[in-house]
């Protein structure tokens, strides 16, 4: 979350460097510190105005704006951005980082364009809407923003983030190659990616253990016809295990075969399809069965990617099971 340790003087939003002056600032308040940074929270503050600068270029924003800062702090990638959008929605989770940047702002004609939102963006069920998403990210909800991100319909513009390193490379990982995951294949199907630059742990207050990398993610359109929540669903499935095989990760599995049936039995009932048996049964039975049958041929028989790995396939590979198991009237969500 991009922040500076610092006091607001109370000036406006302008051109000029919104790091100056912080060293005389750091002199004359040390003692008087109200807080410190609380790294558990990815507290690591961009202090390179250059830095702050790049980011905000990259993402190549509109007079007419709206961005989308996850993690603020204290304002100094805010400033930067003011500069250039319509208006910034900030989401904070650290009462004392909101409480210091509604003081860096207030009285100055910024204010009015600055939207505060205390909280954990991920815990938000509905996210206001907005053109761009730049963030200095907090390293331990890279993940699941990512994936909000990537799900949001209708999609942001782009979004400029700031990931510990290997996060960012596990975006533009191959298959076969370590890094390869589950958020690889979503990512390379819903989006561009991009990077940007790599920055060094020096140019955060406090240095983080790790370097970083900034990554541009501009999504598809127009989007990709498949449901999202499916197309996640059975890559959660493949990619529990990536190193076994796909005939093991569903017909070896009890609780994902569990789950299929149910959801096999949720879409008969939603489609009038006629179940044998009696459809309450909680025991393997005829419809355990079919189920098991219809995972098999698809399997063996219409992709022939059963003895395949989760980290050896390919987005086609992916599409193509998903296809398939839709086309017997397998689900994932």
């Amino acid at each position: 979350m991009p922040k500076s340790a610092r006091k607001n003087n109370g000036g406006g939003v302008s051109k000029s460097d919104p790091y100056s002056g912080a060293a005389s600032r750091k002199k004359g308040h040390s003692a008087n510190n109200v807080f410190k940074f609380n790294t558990d929270l990815g507290q690591h503050i961009l202090k390179n105005p250059g830095v702050a600068q790049a980011i905000v270029d990259k993402a190549d924003l509109k007079q007419s704006d709206i961005v989308l800062e996850v993690g603020p702090g204290t304002g100094n990638l805010t400033t930067k951005i003011l500069e250039k959008a319509k208006k910034v929605i900030a989401c904070e989770a650290d009462p004392r980082m909101a409480a210091e940047i509604t003081k860096r702002f207030q009285g100055t004609p910024a204010q009015k364009r600055l939207e505060i939102i205390l909280g954990d963006v991920l815990k938000h069920p509905q996210l206001p809407y907005f053109d761009v998403c730049i963030s200095n990210t907090p390293y331990q909800i890279s993940s699941p923003l990512t994936f909000r991100l990537l799900a949001l319909s209708p999609a942001p513009r782009s979004c400029v983030l700031m990931f510990q390193r290997e996060f960012a490379m596990r975006l533009f990982a191959q298959p076969g190659t370590k890094l390869y995951s589950r958020l690889s294949v979503n990512a390379q199907m819903w989006a561009k990616i991009s990077h940007v630059m790599k920055v060094g742990k020096n140019n955060f207050n406090p240095p983080p253990q790790v370097e970083s990398d900034v990554v541009k993610i501009v999504p598809k359109v127009p989007r990709p016809q498949i449901s999202y929540d499916e197309w996640d669903g059975l890559l959660r499935i493949c990619f529990v295990r990536k190193n076994r095989t796909l005939r093991s990760g569903f017909l070896g599995t009890t609780s994902v075969m569990e789950m299929l049936e149910s959801n096999y039995r949720t879409y008969c009932a939603q489609n009038n399809i006629k179940l044998a048996g009696n459809p309450n049964r909680k025991k393997k039975g005829k419809v355990s069965e079919l189920v098991r049958q219809k995972v098999t041929k698809v399997l063996v028989e219409t992709t022939e990617l059963c003895e395949k790995r989760a980290r050896m396939c390919d987005e086609g590979d992916f599409l193509k099971l998903l296809y398939a198991f839709n086309q017997e009237g397998i689900h994932f969500s």
